[in-house]
């Protein structure tokens, strides 16, 4: 295809989801419709919690590491999260060179700014001894393939690696002389899990024309100026917003699209917290379909 044809042909889609009068966009989809979600966790064998997403093309893989550290100074009763986020650039060839570096730290950024509030990870059960010992998580994202719609699957990944999550307890034992020494449990299953009751989706707006879609393909994406990410808890709260791209939105069409954010937020929740859970009642019985099982 040469590139005449890659220029135009975005656009012959735009036109074709401007004249469908019906809520049904090029791929039959409705408007508010996502894409078939495949969720796996338990993955990766040398990791305290993981999880593999695939949203149409888009595969993402998340692992989450325990480890025991230093509170931070301003927050000396809890633990803390840390992101790191690799851009494979086997998975599209806008990812080689600094292209995959600086979307990386864009992620990042996000998720730290998703994640930056009392309610999304109860910060304090990580905490092992105030000011001297506390459980940090290293959050491990790595995208395999890249097909649009990434901040929604990456935010899917990383919730359901977290609910895999399980960090051994710990016990602090205080001699005579006041010196502490801690002590792990040496039981698999005696273990902390995280709640991720509140923790939030983000769900990516893109504005075409006078419409907005949800989980936009690479195409569609092309055809969007402008779009908004919305982090939505499963209860409809709204955490923080982002607008992306060169475009504009006016205050109407903000204001459309956090409704539609926090509608399409709550069955994307519902959904998810179903399968995880089905997932887990399985116990060893479940089979690995993943390419790491």
């Amino acid at each position: 295809m040469d590139n005449l044809s890659e220029r135009t042909w975005p656009c012959s889609v735009k036109r074709d989801v401007l004249q469908k009068q019906e809520d049904l966009r090029v791929d039959g989809r409705g408007c508010e419709d996502y894409r078939c979600v495949e969720v796996e966790t338990d993955v990766v064998s040398n990791t305290s919690g993981s999880a593999r997403v695939k949203l149409g093309h888009t595969d993402i893989l998340v692992g989450v590491k325990a480890e025991m550290g230093t509170p931070k100074l301003e927050k000396p009763n809890e633990g803390y999260l840390e992101f790191f986020v690799d851009c494979s650039a086997n998975a599209t060839p806008e990812f080689e060179g600094r292209g995959g570096d600086d979307l990386g730290t864009e992620i990042a950024n996000t998720l730290y700014r998703i994640f930056n509030n009392k309610s999304s990870v109860d910060l304090k059960s990580l905490c092992i001894s105030p000011r001297e010992h506390c459980w940090i998580l290293y959050v491990d994202v790595l995208l395999l393939e890249c097909g649009g719609n990434l901040f929604d699957t990456i935010s899917i990944a990383v919730k359901a690696a977290l609910f895999n999550t399980r960090i051994p307890r710990v016990r602090v034992l205080e001699d005579e002389e006041g010196s502490k020494d801690i002590e792990l449990s040496d039981d698999p299953y005696d273990c902390i899990r995280l709640s991720v009751e509140n923790v939030p989706c983000i769900v990516t707006l893109c504005k075409i024309g006078y419409r907005h879609v949800v989980d936009a393909t690479l195409q569609e994406e092309a055809c969007s100026l402008a779009s908004l990410l919305v982090s939505v808890t499963s209860k409809g709260v709204v955490t923080c917003m982002r607008k992306v791209g060169k475009g504009s939105l006016d205050p109407e069409s903000i204001f459309e699209m956090m409704e539609t954010g926090k509608r399409v937020g709550k069955v994307l929740h519902a959904s998810l917290q179903s399968i995880l859970h089905k997932e887990e009642s399985l116990g060893p019985k479940r089979q690995k379909v993943g390419f790491l099982g």
